[in-house]
């Protein structure tokens, strides 16, 4: 690992960026519908993060569900990353699959174009479509080759901790690629997971907002199951300052070592 790791927080709003920014973030990742897996946010939204300091990397998904794509729906999120990009968006977060699992290069091919089109030097990452990937390493191999500098990955596992033989692999394969572990992360999981390859950390840092309604509530959607449950989420400052702390701490211990014992 050549540089210090990175920690990313993924938000849903301005104060959430506020908040990881204050307590130490190195970039965020903006979307929508964080119950969702993530959706593509508001230009609105986008401006507004922007403006809150941190470097923003804007998820472009257009809707949940699978991650295979038909062309109307290609060329919709080639719009949004272009509208991310042109609203200063550091960089953008995509992915799509075929039906049997490999990676749709032709979407990709698509994405990537519109990104390096408005801006060249946006930074493009492989979303966690690649742990749905039927060979995740291959696809991350296949990365530079595509344009692509960073995936953002689980290792195939519901938490990332638990893939950290996957994390290896991919690090292995694509040894110009950054892998963000992210799915599940705790700040527990943070030295495992570099000592495993990644380098960086992505994780929510996300609590359940208190709700503010005084009035009556009916389920709406997929609302929750109560009016408790109803809510949204936020970006808990602790914890994203307890990320802060162990990905120091443990990038302390390996940096003196890749230096060849030279101090900090």
């Amino acid at each position: 690992m050549s540089a210090r790791p990175g920690l990313e927080i993924a938000v849903v709003s301005p104060a959430g960026a506020r908040t990881a920014r204050e307590h130490g973030a190195d970039r965020v990742e903006l979307c929508t519908g964080l119950e969702l897996g993530g959706l593509t946010p508001s230009t609105a939204a986008v401006e507004a993060v922007v403006e809150t300091g941190p470097p923003v990397h804007v998820l472009v998904r257009c809707r949940p569900g699978d991650f295979v794509y038909d062309d109307e729906e290609v060329a919709l999120m080639a719009a949004e990353v272009r509208t991310a990009l042109r609203a200063s968006a550091r960089g953008v977060v995509v992915g799509a699959l075929t039906p049997d699992g490999a990676l749709d290069t032709n979407a990709l091919a698509v994405l990537v174009g519109a990104a390096r089109d408005t801006d060249p030097a946006a930074q493009i990452t492989l979303h966690r479509a690649v742990d749905q990937a039927s060979d995740p390493v291959a696809a991350v191999a296949a990365l530079p080759g595509l344009g692509i500098t960073r995936v953002l990955t689980s290792g195939g596992a519901p938490a990332a901790i638990g893939g950290s033989a996957v994390l290896t692999a991919m690090a292995a394969a694509a040894p110009g690629v950054d892998v963000a572990a992210g799915g599940g992360v705790r700040p527990g999981d943070i030295a495992g997971l570099l000592a495993a390859g990644a380098t960086s950390v992505h994780l929510s840092a996300k609590s359940r907002a208190t709700p503010r309604r005084a009035a009556g509530w009916v389920p709406l959607g997929a609302g929750g199951a109560s009016a408790a449950d109803d809510t949204h989420f936020v970006t808990d400052g602790t914890v994203v300052a307890e990320a802060r702390r162990a990905l120091d701490a443990a990038a302390g211990r390996r940096m003196p070592e890749e230096a060849g014992g030279a101090p900090r």
